[in-house]
């Protein structure tokens, strides 16, 4: 991991190192100087609802503008409509200001080329080494950038999206779309409603402040009471940037990230569209779904954790499908990053093709006990250097065999560790995760 970007691009407290107004127009300066090498270049530059957002577009766009570069502003739009912009605006690149699930105090800034893929690890060492050796921003002699805005691009995003479902008739369904405060509030909320679904929305009156607060993908229970209490079909829940999404059944049951990725996996296998009979899953996802997709003939490939590294693999291997247990889903024939809005939509016309409710066809899988617990850390020294800890590693996997496995690493974005234990026995679980529990605390404190 470098210095400034993490799993999923520089993230951080907004307004402290490295996410301030000055590493921004730094950032500006830098792409302008990558991107601009051939010409005028054009940057998108897209936002979520943080309050914090103006505050990093408008240095940003000062950095690009002295580069010479054409920033075009998208305003507050989800993630995956500005990997889609970038692309279909003939930009050369784009920026997202977002800290995706994170509290509102944090924000972000990710990195799109002009193909609408995050830049690979190559482009993105470039750009930090960039950022890293220029002390203040500084022009181009004889540039003259510009700024401007397209605030048609969420309309523009929302047409591709619902093409993914042409033909497939939605009336009939209730659905309760948790925004989460964020960037799918209204663009969300209007696909759902322009496909005929009968929309209960929540937790779309962004302040600045209440994105992901108590409400969106890491609070699905709130959308799955409100389910039950609307007598909906299900409930779909967005994080901050709509690039993920958890469901909720008919029941208010939080569907977990690994049956929805199992789910759409044999949708794609029973079209025939699944190549390779190969899926891509992080090393986060529960063994459960390995011994699912063995029993109907698909491979898994693992990747580690972040969907840019899953998108990287598919793209290696020519897989169509792949995603991450925290909601990251992604088709790649219709998208170029994972999508909440456009990956709910799949999972809507699976339930109306197949006529099944959400909690049967989540029954394709079961789950091994698994308990993740984040610990928070003031500092991240090699997981390999800490002695007390390889060695429980080693005697865990000496004890689980085939039956369990452990995964311990650093958030990419945030100051903690998770611990990650499965096993087919659920004491097994509880006992392992209290022995690296304690091991951490003596070594990392």
């Amino acid at each position: 991991m470098g210095k400034l970007f993490g799993t999923d691009g520089i993230r951080g407290r907004a307004g402290e190192y490295p996410v301030t107004a000055e590493m921004a127009e730094k950032l500006g300066a830098v792409l302008g100087q990558i991107f601009g090498t051939t010409g005028k270049a054009k940057i998108l530059i897209g936002k979520d609802t943080r309050e914090s957002g103006s505050m990093l577009e408008e240095a940003l766009c000062k950095g690009l503008v002295n580069a010479g570069v054409a920033a075009v502003k998208l305003g507050v739009v989800p993630t995956p409509a500005v990997a889609y912009l970038v692309k279909e605006l003939g930009a050369d690149a784009a920026v997202m200001l977002t800290a995706s699930h994170n509290p509102f105090e944090d924000n972000g800034m990710k990195i799109f080329g002009g193909n609408g893929f995050k830049l690979p690890d190559e482009m993105e060492a470039e750009v930090e080494g960039l950022l890293l050796a220029v002390e203040t921003p500084s022009g181009l002699a004889g540039a003259a950038g510009s700024v401007s805005e397209f605030p048609n691009g969420g309309e523009v995003y929302a047409e591709r999206v619902k093409e993914s479902v042409s033909g497939v008739d939605f009336s009939g369904m209730k659905i309760v779309l948790d925004a989460g405060n964020g960037a799918g509030f209204q663009v969300g909320v209007e696909i759902f409603k322009d496909l005929g679904m009968d929309v209960i929305s929540m937790a779309t009156e962004p302040d600045g402040k209440n994105i992901n607060a108590d409400c969106g993908a890491l609070h699905p229970g709130k959308a799955g009471r409100m389910v039950v209490e609307h007598g909906a079909d299900l409930g779909i829940s967005l994080d901050g940037d709509a690039d993920r999404v958890i469901f909720t059944d008919k029941e208010g049951s939080e569907v977990s990230g690994d049956r929805t990725l199992a789910i759409c996996a044999m949708s794609l296998l029973k079209a025939g569209k699944l190549s390779s009979n190969t899926m891509v899953a992080t090393v986060m996802s529960n063994l459960g779904l390995d011994e699912a997709m063995r029993r109907e003939g698909v491979s898994v490939v693992r990747t580690g954790v972040g969907d840019r590294l899953v998108l990287e693999r598919m793209r290696e291997e020519g897989i169509i499908f792949g995603g991450e247990n925290s909601g990251h889903l992604i088709f790649s024939e219709y998208a170029t990053t994972g999508d909440g809005i456009l990956s709910a939509l799949q999972v809507c016309k699976l339930m109306v093709e197949s006529g099944a409710t959400l909690n049967e066809l989540a029954a394709i899988m079961r789950e091994y006990p698994s308990t993740l617990l984040n610990l928070p850390v003031s500092e991240k020294p090699p997981i390999e250097s800490l002695a007390k800890l390889q060695c429980l590693i080693t005697q865990a996997n000496e004890a689980f065999g085939d039956e369990g496995r452990q995964l311990i690493r650093y958030s990419g974005t945030e100051k903690k560790i998770r611990i990650l234990v499965e096993h087919s026995d659920e004491a097994v679980v509880n006992e392992w995760i209290g022995k690296f529990k304690k091991v951490i605390e003596e070594e990392i404190g």
